[in-house]
């Protein structure tokens, strides 16, 4: 389920099993967390399993322990297959749910993202996960997808990779942010707002950014011209980091490339390069291409993230980020909208959250399917607070919803032909450490 650009780009393993229970569930919005799951066999009573579907709906929990801290619960609502016809109405299921629980107060690693290679390229999620030596990981955030062919994993809001900015949150209040401290393991959820600022450093003249590592839009009364300098329209300014692609965006405007103090190294007419590993460039398209020619000598960056209440969030080595669309419970309660449409019916759909004793749980729902039918938004956010999640986003779900383990098993079932992966954008990961 991913989004067009910018507004809303569109779109096992060694672990041993202990234990596998089945029980007639009542479902109740109050229903048990599953926390401690992985230490021995869970019976769930009666009016304690998930909350979505019939009250007599069977629902089997199979728990393995991954690592010391670290718990894969499989749970499956419902026994017979869904009627084709009936996917997106059917109260009988069936659903599958897979549920990773981190204890960060037990486990010895740490979550982090990762993207792969470059922000541009697509990989799958197992893919990630072994590249990442991980012990397992999900799909992460929404990103351009089809919408972009040549940048096709390009995010679509907030993007931080060890404390660098690589993609700036929306301003969309749909938005819904998810922070990782690696050091920590804490995690918080929320809303975040940016700016970004070019400022001369002898002149102090500044000149505003308007995205970071996204390719800038040429004005639509100026597409036909070659020499961006004469359009009179407001284009965009953007600030492209290494960690991009292979080369820059091409195409008319103005290229700046800087070295790692921020001094300029050479100023094109025209886009499209390639960066070291120490370089920054930045591009312009529209009338705001005679500002960026002005940029001589040294420039500093300035990127500031802050949170809804307005404080500064520092950027500081170990700390990752991703974008959502939706909170599902705020302080344990239901908050994620009433809504219509495609993105609100039935779907797979992956979360990240937090439960009230700290541990973090990153979960699947498998949907579009005969044997898994997916959740709409409410259902996702009653199995969020099932789950003990006292906070909770919505990440990227559809084709993209997808777990995996460190030897690249795929845990889920995913919606694509015959449970082929979609490539993404990023992943979150848990990485096991001493």
């Amino acid at each position: 389920m991913t989004t067009s650009a910018r507004v809303f780009r569109a779109a096992l393993g060694a672990a041993a099993v202990l234990g596998v229970v089945t029980a007639a569930m009542v479902p109740s919005a109050g229903a048990a967390p599953i926390d401690g799951v992985g230490t021995a066999a869970v019976l769930v009573p009666a009016g304690q399993g998930l909350p979505i579907g019939d009250a007599d709906l069977v629902e089997t929990r199979t728990s393995q322990v991954l690592a010391r801290g670290v718990t894969l619960t499989r749970i499956v609502r419902g026994t017979d297959p869904a009627p084709a016809d009936q996917i997106n109405t059917t109260p009988r299921g069936p659903w599958v749910v897979n549920v990773l629980t981190i204890d960060p107060a037990k486990s010895k690693g740490h979550l982090k993202t990762t993207y792969g290679p470059d922000l541009a390229r697509v990989e799958k999620t197992s893919d990630l996960v072994k590249s990442a030596g991980a012990l397992a990981g999900v799909n992460a955030s929404f990103f351009t997808f089809t919408a972009d062919p040549l940048y096709p994993g390009d995010p679509v809001g907030l993007g931080i990779s060890d404390g660098k900015l690589l993609s700036e949150p929306l301003t969309d209040p749909t938005e819904a942010n998810l922070l990782i401290d690696a050091k920590s393991n804490k995690v918080v959820m929320g809303h975040l707002s940016w700016s970004g600022t070019i400022r001369n450093r002898s002149t102090g003249a500044e000149l505003p950014l308007e995205f970071v590592n996204h390719p800038p839009v040429i004005p639509a009364a100026c597409a036909t011209l070659p020499d961006q300098t004469t359009c009179t329209t407001p284009g965009d300014v953007v600030l492209f980091t290494p960690e991009f692609a292979a080369a820059t965006p091409a195409g008319a405007g103005v290229e700046v490339v800087l070295d790692r103090r921020g001094c300029v190294v050479r100023t094109a007419t025209a886009r499209g390069t390639t960066l070291t590993p120490s370089q920054t460039s930045l591009q312009a398209t529209g009338q705001d291409t005679v500002a960026l020619l002005k940029v001589k000598g040294c420039v500093r960056t300035d990127l500031k993230v802050s949170n809804e209440n307005g404080d500064k969030v520092p950027l500081h080595n170990g700390l990752y980020g991703v974008t959502g669309r939706y909170r599902l419970t705020a302080n344990g309660e239901i908050v994620v909208p009433g809504g219509t449409g495609s993105f609100f019916d039935r779907n797979p759909r992956t979360i990240a959250g937090t439960t009230w004793d700290g541990k973090v749980v990153l979960a699947t729902i498998d949907g579009r399917q005969t044997t898994s039918v997916g959740t709409t938004m409410n259902e996702t956010a009653a199995v969020a607070k099932a789950l003990g999640l006292r906070n909770s986003i919505n990440l990227d779900g559809g084709g993209s919803t997808a777990m995996a383990l460190q030897d690249g098993t795929v845990v889920n079932h995913p919606s694509g032909t015959g449970g082929a992966e979609r490539a993404v954008g990023d992943a979150i990961v848990f990485v096991p450490g001493r």
